[in-house]
């Protein structure tokens, strides 16, 4: 008699609000193998789990529930919790900064596995993994995407009237969260155009929060939400303003343009401006949907993301089920840092006392 396969379990490990986009589609690609997924949420993740979505609260409960695979679209993962560590990324490299290493290449000790997205990471990681040897790459693709590519081909513009998303980088000395107010005060008199404003979650002075919301008491063609509602707001409109954030790739792979305000690394994919008062008129350019913009954008984003088949989070699942077979328990040792051990410590004392088990 033959006995059913035992399913495997995987932790989604949540430390802001944009993980849920990332994470949704490794979930439902480990439930379509018959397989199951739990969540840890950190304290600076709001719940917003659905009914059917399973939550750990406690290091005993997670432990219980003995996952092959922590996956993790942030900067850190809890050592102590068991399964192989794998970094789904929150983004694209995006070097913002031209003397700055990017943040998405520094190795912190924590990872098994590395599930890179294309030319602009893979290589770079390959020879990480080269000189350090305690980690694995695959390419994989990034599995937020998987959710643009399963659906049917992004529509042509809608006839309604303009629809431009604001979502500013967090990043200090590059965000435009200070100065794209009036401008947009302004634009929203000017223009027959309807705004959607969006933070990453750490833009958090209470100030620039409490401007923003003004500004849309003020205007009714202006509309802010704390934040972004990841797919759906790209969708549903029609052009992106921004400045230096990894959002800008993530919105020219659904083939709408992009106008940023002094980007740290301006291509012919953009249409970037230096001074607050060209804005509007780069706008009007860039919803002409200009021919060259458009090719300039797909050969931009191709660049960053290799796969587009829908089944990036697959790949995730193959990776780990690769590793488990064939390299784990036989690389060297991953490098201890005490005061990173203390650090995540605290922030999962900080979580339990946030979250405790209801």
């Amino acid at each position: 008699m033959e006995h059913s396969k035992k399913s495997k379990k995987y932790l989604l490990f949540a430390s802001h609000n944009y993980a849920y986009s990332i994470l949704r589609p490794i979930q439902k690609a480990i439930r379509e193998r018959g397989d199951e997924a739990a969540w840890w949420l950190e304290y600076t993740c709001p719940d917003h789990l659905q009914k059917d979505e399973k939550r750990l609260y406690t290091l005993r409960e997670v432990r219980d529930f003995d996952p092959i695979a922590v996956l993790a679209p942030g900067n850190w993962v809890y050592p102590f919790f068991p399964g192989i560590k794998v970094e789904v990324f929150h983004g694209y490299p995006m070097r913002k900064r031209i003397e700055a290493v990017d943040d998405h290449f520094t190795l912190r000790g924590w990872w098994d596995i590395y599930c890179t997205q294309g030319e602009s990471s893979t290589p770079t990681f390959l020879q990480l993994a080269q000189q350090h040897r305690y980690f694995r790459i695959y390419e994989t693709g990034w599995p937020k995407i998987d959710a643009f590519f399963d659906q049917t081909e992004q529509q042509p513009k809608s006839s309604r009237r303009p629809s431009i998303l604001y979502a500013p980088t967090f990043s200090r000395g590059i965000t435009s969260v200070e100065t794209m107010a009036p401008v947009i005060e302004k634009l929203s008199q000017e223009k027959d155009w309807d705004w959607l404003i969006t933070f990453h979650p750490k833009i958090e002075d209470p100030a620039i929060i409490r401007r923003y919301e003004q500004l849309a008491q003020r205007c009714p063609n202006v509309t802010f939400r704390r934040y972004n509602d990841g797919l759906n707001d790209l969708k549903q409109t029609d052009l992106l303003l921004c400045d230096s954030s990894s959002l800008i790739v993530e919105y020219l792979m659904l083939g709408k343009p992009t106008v940023t305000f002094r980007n740290t690394h301006p291509g012919p994919f953009l249409v970037d401006v230096h001074e607050p008062d060209q804005i509007g008129d780069a706008i009007e350019y860039a919803l002409t949907y200009p021919k060259d913009l458009l090719e300039a954008m797909a050969q931009y984003t191709n660049f960053h993301e290799a796969h587009r088949d829908g089944h990036n989070s697959l790949r995730v699942l193959e990776a780990i089920d690769d590793f488990a077979a064939n390299y784990k328990g036989r690389l060297p040792r991953k490098p201890f840092s005490l005061t990173r051990f203390i650090k995540v410590t605290i922030l999962f004392i900080k979580t339990r006392i946030h979250y405790p088990h209801e």
